[in-house]
């Protein structure tokens, strides 16, 4: 027998926790969640200084990989996506970045009707609770706890924002507040020292409710669709292909990866592309896995003159300290992801809003934890945070244990490459200010004698990585190219709506969990046909003279007359 529902959620990640949640407050709708992951239980999942630890592995990630990326000399990529529950929000760097309010209004510039700032602020108040209290900006009584880890107490991270101010920015309080732009701390989804993930947030406490399943490791193979409507989906559990049929909707939330192939699989997309691939086409929809973009980074290191940093906190030893503390008291090292403080700026005088990002570490070492400096160092994560470049998620066959194929196309636009150049230099002059004096040693990365921007061009190519921020394979808008409307329906098929990353038009200038989280709050009230809740009007913070400077004033110290 053929298990029915009102509606059936594919992914239990950013996303899909939130809708499970929402949807399942009226206690006569009955949801389904299928999440091809397991528990997340772990103390890799739950502590956050371990956090690049089910980043990296398989358990809990999809372990994507690009195809040869053409503008990093054929280099293949990793991608990590959640496969667990609360899906990317229990893997990721737990940092909680909004974006700028340029960047949805910019959305909605590009067709998707009604996600302008005003819109979307009120569902990101609706989320949170900020540990620093509700404001017109901030939530105060939200499922998801957003904190500052311990407060920047390696003096270090002030040592990076002062710079930033020496080096004539602005300082910030608060980047997700009325002012982005500048340096100041940064937030995490952390409550009382674990991270916050949306499963913690919003999943677990909806499991009790007897209108809510969720099934995991469940492999959705696709979404059914009969006269035009998605009637349900066949899923893959146990080794047996079992059905689960709906009423009302689908709801696809796969993340910017899973769900085009989903749809793909299903049926769903370029016509051409999925007969190649052996699926039958049910509805030709062109825009489905195109529109791929990304933040990537690179990383500026430098030795530090002062053993006060991580790199003498990686030994076994001091991980176990870390480990026991954590798990006694909620204390010490073990309840931060160390990106304490950050920085946005513009990258050139005209650009109206930041559009690149800076991430703070007091440790010289890979983002997953690997290669570690031998001695104490630091390093600032930087790039260009609104990339011109675009690639795509294809499907190859319609076995959903084959990966599809990824491209994201980086650096295929000079406007990205000039953006790292532009980091690069930047960054060192930041850098070379009066208050990193007493800390800065030598550049480890990219090394001293990388100046030009063919010297610089070749580092990034080498060595730039994702920022694990995929998103716009199933861009919102009305054009022909469009895969959703702006209520987050597929177009041309009834039943059936996509709820996650994949429908950002463009990059936020910022991490992406927290408006993949504030999407699917809208995106609840829109399904249970709720009113949505009024927009703001909270002003909205720009530099100074953006028009003329790319800073407000003048740096202290360059960074040519400088011992950078």
């Amino acid at each position: 027998m053929t298990a029915s529902y009102d509606y059936i959620i594919v992914g239990a990640g950013s996303a899909g926790c939130v809708l499970a949640a929402r949807l399942t407050e009226d206690p006569g709708t009955r949801v389904l969640v299928l999440e091809f992951g397991g528990s997340d239980r772990s103390i890799f999942i739950q502590m956050p200084t371990a956090l690049s630890i089910p980043m990296n592995g398989t358990k809990y990630n999809w372990r994507y990989h690009t195809a040869p990326e053409p503008g990093l000399d054929g280099r293949r990529v990793h991608c990590p996506r959640g496969k667990v529950l609360g899906g990317s929000s229990s893997i990721n760097g737990l940092v909680y970045m909004r974006g700028h309010a340029g960047d949805f209004d910019e959305w909605e510039a590009l067709g998707a009707r009604g996600w302008g700032y005003g819109s979307c602020l009120p569902y990101f108040r609706k989320a949170e609770t900020f540990a620093g209290g509700g404001d017109e900006y901030r939530g105060g009584d939200g499922p998801l706890h957003v904190t500052s880890g311990n407060d920047m107490e390696n003096p270090l991270y002030r040592a990076f924002v002062d710079a930033g101010a020496e080096a004539g920015y602005d300082r910030t309080d608060d980047p997700n507040g009325f002012m982005q732009e500048g340096f100041g701390p940064m937030h995490m989804t952390i409550k009382n020292g674990v991270r916050w993930s949306t499963a913690n947030a919003y999943l677990k406490p909806a499991m009790s409710r007897p209108n809510l399943d969720v099934v995991t490791h469940a492999m959705t193979r696709r979404v059914l669709i009969e006269n035009g409507r998605a009637v349900g989906v066949e899923y893959e559990r146990g080794g047996k292909v079992e059905a689960a049929r709906c009423t009302r909707e689908v709801v696809v939330a796969a993340g910017a990866i899973g769900s085009p192939h989903l749809l793909q699989r299903s049926g769903i997309g370029a016509g051409a592309m999925l007969r190649a691939a052996g699926v039958e086409v049910q509805h030709d929809l062109p825009g489905v896995g195109e529109n791929l973009q990304d933040h990537s980074e690179i990383y500026i290191q430098y030795a530090c003159k002062q053993p006060i940093t991580l790199n003498g906190r990686m030994d076994p030893l001091s991980k176990l300290r870390i480990g026991l503390e954590w798990m006694l008291f909620r204390r010490g090292l073990g309840v931060t992801n160390h990106f304490e403080s950050g920085g946005f700026i513009r990258s050139d005088a005209s650009v109206k809003w930041p559009d690149i990002q800076f991430h703070f570490l007091p440790a010289a070492m890979r983002y997953d934890g690997k290669q570690p400096l031998k001695g104490h160092g630091f390093m600032v994560l930087t790039g260009p945070n609104k990339p011109k470049s675009r690639g795509h998620v294809r499907v190859r066959s319609a076995d959903p244990h084959q990966h599809p194929e990824i491209l994201f196309n980086y650096l295929n636009r000079e406007e990205d490459r000039e953006g790292f150049r532009r980091c690069v230099r930047l960054t060192r002059e930041i850098i070379a200010q009066p208050a990193m004096d007493p800390f800065r040693g030598d550049e480890i990365a990219p090394g001293k004698d990388v100046r030009s921007d063919d010297e610089i061009d070749a580092f990034v190519r080498q060595t730039m990585e994702s920022t694990y921020h995929p998103c716009g394979t199933c861009r919102m808008g009305e054009d022909a190219m469009a895969v959703v409307d702006s209520e987050l329906r597929v177009h041309g098929l009834d039943g059936l709506r996509v709820v996650d990353s994949s429908v950002f038009p463009s990059e936020p200038n910022a991490n992406l969990n927290a408006p993949t989280i504030m999407l699917a709050e809208r995106a609840a009230d829109m399904i249970r046909g709720r009113p949505l809740l009024p927009a703001s009007n909270a002003p909205v913070g720009l530099a100074e003279g953006w028009e003329e400077r790319q800073r407000p004033r003048a740096p202290i110290r360059s960074c040519v007359n400088s011992a950078a």
